[in-house]
Order: C-alpha cells, then structure tokens, then sequence
C-alpha cells in the first residue's frame, strides 16, 4: 500500500532519528542520578524491535560507560536474544505473549548493529513474570504499567533471584508504558497467579 502524497512513513524503532530521540530516556536518566554522584551498575531495558534499547545504551555508554545494559523480552519471543547470540538477525513468527509491545518478529539492521556493540545481555522472563511486575507497580508505586513496560523490572528481579546482580548493586529499570485497556489489565492483576 502507498501512502498518500506528503505523508512521511516513520520507522517505529530501526530509524537513526527514533534512536537518538530514544535515548534520551537515558540521557535524561544518567544525568539525574549523576547529578546526585550515583553510578548505575545495571540498567534493565525492555526490547521489542529494539530501538529503545539502541538509544538507551549509546547514551549509557558515552556518559556512563560501566553500566552494563540488560535488555530484557517476553521468553515467547526472544528474536533478540537469538539474535545476539547467533550473529545475524533472526526472523520469529509473531509471539504470543502478554507484551504486546515486544510482539516483534526481528530486530531492525540499525538496531541489531548497536545492540551487538553496547548491550552487555540479553534475557527473557515469562508472562507469568510480567503479571507479577505490573502487581508489584500496581500495589507499591500505585502505578498501572503495561505487560511490556514491566520487561525491565522482571527482568532485574530475575537476575537478583538468580544471584546474577551482587547485593549492594545501583540497578536502573526503564518502565516503557501504560498502554493498556483496563478490563484486561484488571483481568490480569486479578489472575490466581501469586504476587511476590
């Protein structure tokens, strides 16, 4: 399908312009807790297509260059993951996850050259994991967040319950959205699944 004459298609993650504007979720962040004299050990970033993640790690890496990025995906859908670990984009069937956010099929060209040079690891958590975080933001910060916007806290409270992240560790957690309709977050939140 073309677009109508004057239009303008925008990429909505493999574009240099959409990089750079997302990583000033970064930026904006590093800054913040610079300013304050904290350093970020780790920062937990959700993936989809992987264009928060590109410009979230090019900015960490120039003003922040020890902080290890840790992107993190639905386990159903794990093309980054995949991606990294083989050396070549992999193409994956849509996914059938909650993230509805991370139902992408492949990591853009841009975004998988960045990721390969600043993204120190990649993870995946369950849908289980998801609905466990959007409990915890509703309960304790009072805050609805997507299934995808809760990729990053998942995947931090992973890693510590692994033993992955020493004790004492600065962990940043980007929480992406909350873009999603309520009948089925409450659907969600309401589940049997257990909250920790």
């Amino acid at each position: 399908e073309t677009l109508p004459e004057g239009t303008v298609f925008v990429p909505p993650y493999d574009h240099k312009y959409v990089i750079a504007g997302q990583g000033t979720v970064g930026k904006e962040m590093i800054d913040d807790l610079q300013s304050e004299s904290i350093t970020l050990d780790y920062l937990f970033v959700c993936v989809g297509g992987g264009g928060l993640i590109s410009g979230i790690s090019l900015a960490a890496k120039a003003l922040s260059p020890q902080t290890k990025i840790i992107g993190v995906e639905p386990e159903a859908g794990n093309d980054a993951q995949q991606s990294l670990e083989q050396g070549r984009i992999v193409h994956i069937e849509t996914p059938r996850t909650i993230a509805d956010g991370a139902q992408t099929q492949h990591l853009g060209n841009l975004t998988f050259a960045i990721m390969k040079e600043h993204v120190s690891q990649m993870i995946t958590v369950t849908d289980e994991e998801l609905v466990d975080g959007m409990k915890f933001f509703g309960e304790r910060m009072k805050m609805v967040v997507e299934p995808t916007g809760c990729l990053g806290l998942a995947g931090l409270r992973k890693m510590v319950k692994n033993g992955e992240v020493a004790k004492g560790s600065c962990c940043g957690v980007v929480i992406s959205g909350g873009n999603v309709d309520m009948k089925r977050y409450c659907e969600l939140i309401s589940s049997s699944l257990p909250s920790s």
